[in-house]
C-alpha cells in the first residue's frame, strides 16, 4: 500500500472516532429541559437563627504589637521614589549636557578674531554628537555671532572621524542665524531649494526671516512650498501674520495668511498661536473669524485659557456685543479661571460700556484684593461712567484713590470734570 493511501486511512479510521464520540456526546431535547429546570427551581435557604446573648463572647483586643503600621515603605512608594530618582538623574545629565555646550558656545566667543572655531572644536570632538552642536549654534546667534556659527557648521561638514554631518538639526540652526542676521543670500536658489530641503530646515529660514523682517522673502518660501505640496508648520503663518501687522501695509497680506490658514485640513493651532491669530483678526476687524477660532478650539482642544477668554471678550467688545462679551465673563467665571490684570481691564471697561459702573467697581475692587494695581486707563473708565451718570461725588473719590495710588489720570478728562463743577482735590 503507498504512503499516500496510509494516511488517507488513518485520517478516515479517526474522524470516523471523532464522529462517533461526537454523536455520544449529542444531548437529547428531554435532558436539556431537565438540566434547564434545576436553573429556574429557586433554591431553598436555611433560616438564619437569631444569635443567643448567653453564648456572644468579647472579641479580645488586638495586641500593640500586630496593630504597628510598617516602617519600611509600600512596594508602590518605592517604585514612585525610584521613578523620581531616575527622572531628576536624566534631567541632571541634560542638564549637564546644556550647559557643555552653552560652555563651547562661549568658548568660541571669547576667541580672538583671527582664531578658527576649531581651537575650541577640535578639543571637544570627541564628546560631540549628530545633533549636539546645534545648540551651542543656537547660543552663537543669540551672541550675534553668525559668522562664527557659520564656521561651527563647516567645521562640522569637515569631520570623519566622528560623523556630525549631514544633519538637519545643525543644519536648521544655522540657516535660521544667518537668515536672522540677513547673511542668507538665497533669493536665486529658493526654487531649487525648497523642492528638496526638509522641513525642519524650510521652518527655519522662515523663521530667521521672520525674525530678520524680510516678509517679501517667507512670502516667497511659503509661495514655493504650496506649488511644491510642502505643508509648513502654522505658527509660521503666526508669526508672519504678526510680524505684517506691524504696519497697516501688511493688513492685507496677514488677511491672506488667515484665509490660507482657515482653508488647511491639517490645523493644528497651540493656545498662545489661537490667540495670536486672533489678535490679528481683532486689528483686520474681522470679528467672526475670532468667534470661530473660538469654537473651534472648545470644540478640538478642550477649555480655553484666561488669555483667550479675554481676547475673545475684548474682540465682541470691539463688535459692540457688550451682552455677548458678559455671558463670556460669567462662562469664564464658572469655569474657575483666576484672572489676571489684562482681563480685569477689558472687564471693568466692558461694564462701563454698559452702563454699569457700580458692576466695573466691584470687580475693581476684587482686583485690588488679589494683588494687583489698577491702571490709569481703568480709573479714567470708571470716571467717564460715573460722569456720565452724573455722579460726581463719586468721580472725586476715584480721583482720590487714584491719587494714592500715585496713578496718572487723563488731563483732558479732569479738564472736562473741572468745567462740569467737579472741582478735583
Amino acid at each position: 500500500m503507498e504512503e499516500s493511501e496510509f494516511s488517507d486511512k488513518i485520517y478516515a479510521e479517526n474522524g470516523a472516532e471523532e464522529d462517533n464520540e461526537a454523536e455520544d456526546l449529542i444531548w437529547s431535547t428531554e435532558e436539556i429541559d431537565a438540566i434547564s429546570a434545576l436553573f429556574d427551581r429557586p433554591m431553598r435557604q436555611k433560616p438564619l437563627k437569631p444569635p443567643n446573648p448567653t453564648r456572644q463572647r468579647a472579641l479580645p483586643l488586638p495586641l500593640p504589637h500586630k496593630t504597628r503600621l510598617p516602617v519600611a515603605p509600600a512596594p508602590k512608594q518605592h517604585v514612585r521614589l525610584a521613578a523620581r530618582a531616575g527622572l531628576s538623574s536624566r534631567a541632571s545629565v541634560s542638564d549637564q549636557v546644556r550647559k557643555f555646550l552653552l560652555g563651547i558656545a562661549r568658548e568660541i566667543a571669547a576667541l580672538p578674531p583671527e582664531h578658527d572655531v576649531s581651537t575650541v572644536l577640535d578639543r571637544w570632538a570627541r564628546f560631540l554628537r549628530k545633533g549636539s552642536l546645534s545648540l551651542t549654534i543656537r547660543e552663537l546667534g543669540h551672541m550675534g555671532l553668525p559668522e562664527r556659527a557659520l564656521q561651527t557648521l563647516c567645521w562640522a561638514q569637515r569631520q570623519k572621524a566622528v560623523p556630525l554631518f549631514p544633519d538637519d538639526r545643525v543644519l536648521a540652526s544655522a540657516i535660521e542665524v544667518l537668515a536672522r542676521f540677513d547673511q542668507l543670500q538665497v533669493e536665486s536658489a529658493l526654487e531649487q531649494c525648497v523642492p528638496t530641503a526638509s522641513r525642519a530646515v524650510l521652518e527655519a529660514m522662515a523663521s530667521g526671516f521672520i525674525r530678520a523682517g524680510k516678509v517679501d522673502r517667507v512670502r516667497k518660501v511659503l509661495e514655493l512650498a504650496r506649488i511644491n505640496n510642502r505643508t509648513l508648520h502654522p505658527s509660521i503663518y503666526v508669526k508672519l501674520m504678526l510680524e505684517a501687522t506691524r504696519t497697516p501695509e501688511g493688513y492685507g497680506l496677514a488677511a491672506a495668511l488667515v484665509d490660507e490658514l482657515g482653508e488647511r485640513p491639517d490645523l493644528e493651532l497651540r493656545p498662545q498661536d489661537c490667540t495670536a491669530v486672533m489678535k490679528v483678526c481683532i486689528k483686520l476687524q474681522r470679528y467672526a473669524a475670532v468667534d470661530s477660532l473660538f469654537s473651534w478650539f472648545r470644540e478640538s482642544s478642550g477649555s480655553p485659557i484666561v488669555v483667550m477668554y479675554t481676547t475673545v471678550i475684548h474682540s465682541r467688545c470691539r463688535d459692540g456685543r457688550h451682552r455677548e462679551a458678559l455671558s463670556l465673563v460669567w462662562e469664564m467665571e464658572q469655569a474657575g479661571r483666576l484672572l489676571d490684570l489684562p482681563a480685569y481691564r477689558v472687564i471693568v471697561k466692558l461694564c462701563v460700556a454698559l452702563q454699569d459702573p457700580e458692576r466695573a467697581l466691584r470687580y475693581l475692587s476684587r482686583m485690588k484684593e488679589a494683588g494687583f494695581i489698577p491702571t490709569g486707563d481703568m480709573y479714567d473708565s470708571l470716571i467717564e461712567g460715573y460722569l456720565a451718570d452724573g455722579r460726581l461725588a463719586k468721580c472725586r473719590q476715584l480721583i482720590r484713590d487714584a491719587k494714592s495710588a500715585g496713578v496718572k489720570l487723563d488731563r483732558r478728562l479732569l479738564s472736562r470734570l473741572s468745567e462740569i463743577g467737579g472741582r478735583h482735590p
